[in-house]
Order: C-alpha cells, then structure tokens, then sequence
C-alpha cells in the first residue's frame, strides 16, 4: 500500500464574493496558517478591518498527519456558524487553512437554518476562490560527518533529489536535510550504512 505523502492547502489569503440575506452581509476569508499565533494574527487583522461587524466567525485546521481543528460561533446559535465553516474545510480537503466569516446584521434574524447557509456559503466562496496547492509531507534529518565525506554526502543527496534546509561547513560538517516521507526510509538506510556519517531524526 503506498504512503500517502501529499496534502492540500492554499496559497495565498483569498477573499470571497459578498453574500447577502436579508440584509445582513457575510464576508469570507480564507488563509494559509501553520500554526495557533498566524491563525491569533490573521483574526485579530480581520477584527480591525470589519471592527464594526457583529460576528466574526471562524475554522481552522493544522496538520497533515495529526490534525488539530477548531470551529468558533462567536456569539451566533451553536453549531450554526463554525461547523458550517469547517464543513467546506472539509468538503475541499485543505489542511493548514483557517476560514473566517464576518457578518454584518441586517436587522431581521435569519434562524438557525438561515445562519447555516449563509455561513456554509461564505466560506465555500472564499475557498472556491483560492489557489488550491498540493505540497509534500516531509521528514527532517540532520547530518553529522567529517569534512572530508561532504562531497560524497552532497552528490547522495542530489542523486536522491534530497532538499538541504541549513548548513554548517568546518572540520565537522551538519546538514540539515528535509526528505519526502515515502522516500524517508530509504534515505535513512543510505545514510545509517554511510560509514562517518551520524544520521538522526529531527
């Protein structure tokens, strides 16, 4: 069975079309997060930019592998708001992604019902008009050898289309390698067989 090694996210912040019911006005946002403090930034810069909405509400998912998720009604009926959100996170399976849904009441409540759809649908606007990426799962690897092995160490890696993410390069030489996870292993194995060269998972 292979290894799946791939997920989906956007690019940049997308903002989608402006809905309307009943007078009251949705605004969705969409943008890419990868970690608590961007999604705590991104929030509180939609809150200065629509300080006079009513509700700004949001998801939010982290993480390929272990997934961390989050849905927040901000003040609207339970489960009207928030679930919405995360159900077109879902429904567009995009991870490290936070989608924000600001709402300007109109005056004339909408019901749970109404709340739902005008939710649902903001924040499928903002993601139908993201750039949809697929990136890599990958595993970091640092490396320790004597100086004198670094270019057999170097062509390895680009033999093996390896990425060097930081580099110390004296006497003692460290690497700093990210690797794909379906490739993970074998590069492991190469490097643990590499006599002078300490390989480890970082």
């Amino acid at each position: 069975m292979e290894t799946k090694d791939t997920y989906k996210t956007i690019s940049i912040k997308s903002i989608g079309e402006l809905f309307k019911d009943k007078n009251s006005k949705f605004y969705g946002y969409a943008y890419p997060v990868n970690s608590e403090s961007d999604i705590k930034k991104c929030l509180e810069s939609t809150k200065k930019e629509h300080h006079l909405a009513r509700h700004w509400c949001y998801a939010y998912q982290l993480g390929t592998e272990k997934i961390i998720y989050r849905a927040n009604d901000d003040g609207e009926p339970n489960n009207s708001a928030g679930m919405p959100i995360y159900g077109q996170i879902q429904s567009f399976e995009v991870t490290n992604i936070l989608v924000i849904v600001v709402r300007y009441y109109g005056g004339v409540k909408l019901g749970v019902s109404g709340l739902i759809n005008a939710y649902r649908t903001s924040a499928q606007l903002a993601l139908e008009e993201a750039i949809i990426i697929e990136k890599t799962i990958n595993r970091h690897f640092s490396l320790k050898f004597e100086y004198k092995n670094l270019s057999k160490v170097l062509r390895m890696l680009k033999e093996n289309q390896v990425e060097i993410l930081n580099q110390i390069l004296e006497i003692n030489c460290l690497l700093e390698i990210s690797v794909r996870k379906s490739n993970s292993l074998k590069i492991f194995e190469l490097f643990q067989n590499f006599y002078g060269v300490e390989i480890r998972e970082l």
